[in-house]
């Protein structure tokens, strides 16, 4: 590695709090809890519904769904680049088995941690380039969320439901105000008005900026002047403090059986 190289690193490390290595280490933590809860609702599903047939699949490959596209519209999945690019979320897909033999998705999920300020805040350590200052600015990581959220948009294209799940979770998707005391009893107020810290408004046009912690996997249709559009929201449910592993595992099995039940419906 060059002197720039390492040097820029360094800087970079410096800007971000040096926090960048307990971040990660949190955001694992956030997705293995979410992964276990995916397989919990998957082994749940199987109990409750024990005439069905059930998969679990960690990815599903970018090729599969430019075929899907183009079973819908030979106009659709035409291009691929690398032949063995894949989608991999967070927690997975649950798929069942329809009566003609056909695996349905019925539940993606994906986690996405983004801002320690309490724990810092806590702790007494500043952040910034200077160590100056309680709140680091977050970044924009968070906005990756939308490239999964879209291919698998792409792949249910002709599906009625939409069972995509994001738990999003840290000070940067704070939903009300947060106080939080330093060691030395001054407080900081983490505020979800913020544009310096709050990003939940850069994932929200994935639900087309509806209200958030919602079950929206039933799809939802508009008028417009010559017929109806269809819209596929995601399921968004953010907030500051940690998201325990039963907490998600209910919001999942409630979108896997309203996916269930919309597919039921549909005979």
């Amino acid at each position: 590695m060059s002197k720039g190289q390492t040097k820029r690193l360094t800087e970079q490390h410096i800007a971000s709090g040096g926090a960048n290595e307990t971040l990660s280490e949190e955001a694992k933590g956030h997705e293995n809890a979410l992964l276990r809860a995916s397989k919990s609702v998957f082994e749940k599903l199987k109990k409750k519904y024990p005439n069905y047939k059930f998969r679990f699949r960690e990815f599903i490959r970018k090729k599969e769904i430019n075929k899907k596209l183009n079973s819908i519209n030979k106009r659709l999945g035409k291009k691929l680049f690398v032949k063995e690019s894949k989608i991999k979320p967070d927690g997975g897909l649950i798929e069942v088995q329809d009566r003609d033999g056909k695996w349905r998705v019925i539940l993606v999920s994906e986690a996405k941690f983004q801002g320690k300020d309490v724990e810092n805040i806590r702790a007494g350590i500043l952040v910034g380039k200077d160590k100056n200052q309680d709140l680091m600015i977050a970044g924009n990581a968070i906005e990756r969320v939308h490239k999964n959220i879209n291919e698998i948009r792409n792949f249910m294209l002709d599906e009625l439901h939409f069972p995509y799940v994001v738990f999003l979770q840290g000070s940067n998707f704070a939903t009300q105000i947060v106080q939080v005391y330093k060691p030395d009893g001054t407080l900081v107020e983490i505020r979800p008005d913020s544009g310096a810290m709050n990003r939940i408004d850069r994932v929200t046009a994935a639900n087309y900026c509806m209200k958030i912690n919602r079950n929206y996997c039933r799809n939802i249709f508009i008028s417009h002047k010559k017929g109806l559009v269809m819209l596929q929201a995601a399921s968004i449910y953010a907030r500051c403090e940690p998201w325990k592993e039963e907490e998600m595992q209910k919001i999942m099995m409630d979108i896997a059986n309203t996916s269930i039940g919309i597919l039921n419906q549909l005979g």
